[in-house]
């Protein structure tokens, strides 16, 4: 799975969360949360080991998530930003006065729906391509996250490996269903042009025995 761990938080109060696989992600999230300078919009990445953290702050609104550093750049940000709209569209002005998780009961389920879509799905990719949205992401530069948290502070990134090759599994099986279901449909249309093409013939060839107009009288 490309995305594996996802939060919405202003400021430092993390308003909605959730992690598709066992890991410590969450907190190493808060410390990231606690060190970004200053207060003006951002898009930043943080890598440790082989994974990334990145983070999108728009209007003092930080949508952050972790993925696989073969996920790249522009994929995490499309979900990013797509995390983004959606929570100001629900939630608006009440994300200003919002107490910590106070949005995570219903949001959590969203993060996680996104999470799927983002890290499965191929269309998910190709629809913000083709907006050409994410122009800005070529800009952000990956940094280790050592440049944000001190060496003292840094905690080792514990991610359970069986969830997560838990996921790519579900991922293949769900491929191999869509290949089988097309090759299925593929199957099906060739059976039916082929009996068509063969009552064609059928047809043509009882019209020249008959000759033609007699055909009525000759199908008798």
């Amino acid at each position: 799975m490309a995305i594996l761990y996802a939060l919405v938080a202003r400021g430092t109060v993390v308003l909605a969360e959730f992690s598709a696989t066992s890991s410590n992600a969450n907190t190493i999230a808060k410390q990231i949360l606690d060190k970004i300078p200053g207060t003006n919009d951002t898009h930043v990445s943080y890598s440790q080991d082989r994974y990334i953290f990145h983070v999108k702050r728009t209007d003092g609104l930080t949508v952050l998530c972790m993925a696989d550093d073969n996920a790249g750049r522009r994929v995490p940000f499309a979900f990013l930003e797509e995390i983004h709209q959606r929570f100001v569209r629900t939630y608006g002005r009440a994300v200003l006065s919002a107490q910590p998780y106070g949005m995570n009961d219903e949001f959590s389920r969203v993060l996680n729906q996104q999470i799927e879509y983002f890290s499965n799905d191929p269309n998910a990719d190709r629809i913000h391509r083709l907006k050409g949205e994410m122009s800005q992401v070529r800009n952000v530069m990956i940094e280790n996250i050592d440049k944000v948290l001190d060496r003292g502070d840094r905690l080792e990134l514990l991610v359970d490996k069986t969830a997560n090759m838990q996921g790519n599994t579900f991922r293949f099986r769900k491929q191999a269903r869509r290949f089988r279901s097309t090759v299925w449909w593929r199957n099906v249309k060739l059976t039916i042009a082929l009996i068509v093409i063969l009552l064609v013939i059928v047809y043509v060839v009882l019209a020249f025995v008959c000759h033609g107009p007699a055909l009525p009288s000759c199908l008798k």
